[in-house]
């Protein structure tokens, strides 16, 4: 449990380990390139780019919730960009300083798995872009998730 200064008792998301074998077993190559390598999908490739329909972002790794349709937008840069997770706690920010610049790394809260980046020029209360891979979220339509 996470005790914050206000008091307030949160529950601890429960880490999904796996080996690499077993993480190569469960993934596709593009999804274990992304998710295990932290690798990139080239821009307007990903299935969830354009995708505009009701729903939830799912972790293709783990199945942890991340994203919910309302919270998606077109950004114009290519991957699925969002304002904002379900849930502070599903994700886990890090910085990132590869490839000579230095940015907000985005993984999954449970299973550690690379979702994308996090930038400061969304369109949010929070002004902030989660902009992430197709390749690391499964979708599922909102009459689906209930």
């Amino acid at each position: 449990m996470i005790v914050p200064s206000h008091g307030t008792i949160l529950p601890r998301m429960d880490k999904m380990t796996l080996s690499e074998a077993e993480w190569r077993d469960r993934l596709s190559p593009e999804q274990y390139h992304v998710l295990r390598e932290a690798g990139t999908e080239r821009a307007f490739t990903g299935k969830y780019n354009g995708n505009k329909a009701d729903g939830v972002y799912y972790c293709a790794g783990c199945g942890a919730e991340l994203f919910d349709a309302d919270e998606k937008y077109d950004s114009g840069s290519g991957w699925p960009s969002f304002t904002a997770p379900v849930d502070i706690d599903a994700v886990e920010e890090i910085r990132d300083s590869s490839h000579g610049m230095i940015r907000t790394e985005v993984r999954c809260a449970k299973c550690e798995g690379h979702l994308g980046h996090v930038f400061p020029d969304g369109p949010g209360v929070n002004g902030l872009r989660y902009c992430m891979n197709s390749a690391s979220l499964d979708f599922k339509p909102r009459d689906e998730t209930a």
